[in-house]
């Protein structure tokens, strides 16, 4: 049984980092369903030309394994962590691996047209999700080390 009086009390950096997790993840998931649902529509909303486009609808199917893991763990650790709950060390793991794979693939193995000027700052995102991804999951891991997550 689990001595209550000692377990550490939550730190309030994890309802921050919990929130703004949530946010930032939340938009990705978000971005994840319009994507996949309304497809074409929401790229040309978003700004994408007909390159861009054609690049993203030819993307091969075994990529969407990363895309998810990436997008739907950092979702759900988002709110493990909201949750106080050590499994959001796994599933932010999930997510850093899904966004690493991502990564290599848009940056190594078939890099996408030229973007436009006005969205050129895209091409450093994989770059930013990786390092957000790897924040978290250290965060989470240092969390659960402390004991503020059960």
């Amino acid at each position: 049984m689990v001595d209550i009086a000692r377990r550490p009390s939550t730190p309030w950096h994890v309802w921050l980092v919990g929130v703004v997790s949530l946010l930032w993840n939340g938009f990705g998931g978000y971005d994840f369903v319009q994507t996949t649902t309304r497809g074409e529509a929401y790229m040309r909303e978003a700004g994408f030309g007909d390159e861009m486009i054609a690049y993203y609808n030819a993307m091969p199917a075994w990529m969407y394994a990363p895309w998810t893991l990436g997008v739907w763990g950092a979702v759900i650790g988002s709110l493990l962590l909201l949750a106080r709950s050590r499994w959001a060390v796994h599933a932010f793991a999930l997510s850093l691996v899904g966004a690493v794979v991502s990564l290599i693939y848009s940056k190594f193995i078939n890099p996408p047209p030229a973007l436009p000027p006005e969205l050129a700052m895209m091409e450093w995102m994989p770059f930013v999700i990786v390092l957000i991804a790897a924040f978290l999951a250290w965060y989470a891991w240092t969390m659960a080390k402390t004991g503020a997550l059960r």
